[in-house]
């Protein structure tokens, strides 16, 4: 049985994108798979349980029988970092190995999800460094492009120093297009020198970068008001629509599957909107639409979010959200993992892995 713990050097990096893909990935080559996030930081009320939401959404997607309680065994939520601050902590690393053993029961091979980067858990022990010893995990680095070429090799090598020879390599994600080539043709051969071979460089992509129309009316705290029957419909663009009604339809014509954020007390943008590939209408300072737009965003398939925020807030809020995509979602599932079968060498990680 062989453990990989996918581990990001930053939040938001890919990781549990890896995780799903490389699940499937392994399942389809005819392998036993097992999943654990070791810790987390968050819970969710989901019916009578408290859950690790991302956890839980990862189990679906590779269709896991494991109690949730061996998915996810440690939660430094505040109360129990309070706890750890008093003196007052559990064993933790006994809750997770006695995980690791029910959910690697049986299994050919068991993914271990990191933090939001690999010191995370350190103040209660549970650093990924340590977690992979523990459980003679071998690991697998993510890191997400950063025009600051330096600050990714530095996460990307000091992760590597932390964790010695249990790392196998690493990921490079989300690209620039324009920066590929560099990307290949300098940073790899570098990293390859540094002892962190590269197994894919994966380019930045629309839909993997988009968000549900429903994560925007969470992030939002708005309301959906009309066609909430398609939250889960993927937008790719945010537009503002602050401008005069005779330059709207142009401007809105540069993007598609966009959400326009405009004024509620805008019908005429509101309408413009409507006529162009949009996704769904934001409406700020909480004016309740015109009839007339509701109906006509009813007949377009638009759904409308009601907001209490200003326009400025809500562009903020908005963008904020395409920084913290969750990715379970069937169309970005299936798109990352063609991706992977493209450009990642999974030939070299079944050598490494010693399949």
């Amino acid at each position: 049985m062989v453990t990989l713990y996918v581990i990001s050097t930053t939040p938001y990096a890919g990781k549990t994108a890896l995780c799903v893909a490389l699940g499937r990935r392994f399942r389809r080559d005819g392998h036993e798979i097992g999943y654990m996030r070791p810790v987390t930081t968050a819970r969710t009320r989901i019916g009578e349980c408290m859950v690790d939401e991302e956890a839980e959404l990862m189990r679906r997607s590779m269709g896991l029988a494991d109690a949730l309680t061996s998915i996810w065994p440690v939660c430094l939520d505040p109360p129990t970092v309070e706890s750890i601050l008093r003196g007052e902590g559990e064993d933790y690393m006994k809750l997770i190995t006695d995980a690791f053993a029910q959910v690697s029961k049986g299994r050919d091979i068991v993914l271990l999800e990191g933090g939001s980067r690999c010191t995370q858990g350190s103040a209660a022990g549970l650093s990924c460094d340590r977690i992979a010893d523990r459980l003679q995990a071998k690991a697998l680095l993510v890191a997400k492009y950063d025009a600051s070429t330096v600050l990714v090799l530095d996460d990307l090598l000091a992760d590597r120093e932390r964790l010695g020879d249990r790392v196998l390599g690493c990921v490079l994600n989300a690209v620039e297009r324009d920066r590929m080539d560099f990307m290949q043709e300098l940073v790899v051969p570098f990293l390859g020198k540094h002892g962190l071979p590269v197994y894919a460089v994966l380019p930045t992509d629309r839909i993997l970068s988009s968000v549900t129309v429903s994560q925007l009316a969470e992030v939002l705290s708005g309301e959906i008001i009309c066609r909430a029957d398609l939250g889960d419909e993927l937008v790719e663009n945010l537009m503002i629509g602050a401008m005069s009604v005779d330059a709207s339809l142009a401007y809105f014509r540069r993007k598609l599957n966009k959400a326009v954020i405009t004024g509620g007390d805008r019908p005429d943008i509101q309408l413009a909107a409507l006529e162009t590939s949009t996704k769904c209408l934001i409406l700020t300072g909480n004016f309740h639409p015109n009839p007339l737009i509701i109906n006509r965003a009813e007949e377009a398939g638009v759904p409308i979010i009601l907001v209490k925020h200003d326009t400025l807030v809500t562009v903020q809020l908005a963008e904020e959200a395409f920084q913290r995509i969750r990715f379970h979602h069937e169309k970005r599932i299936d798109r990352f993992e063609r991706m992977l079968a493209e450009r990642f060498d999974f030939a070299a990680l079944y050598k490494a892995l010693g399949f």
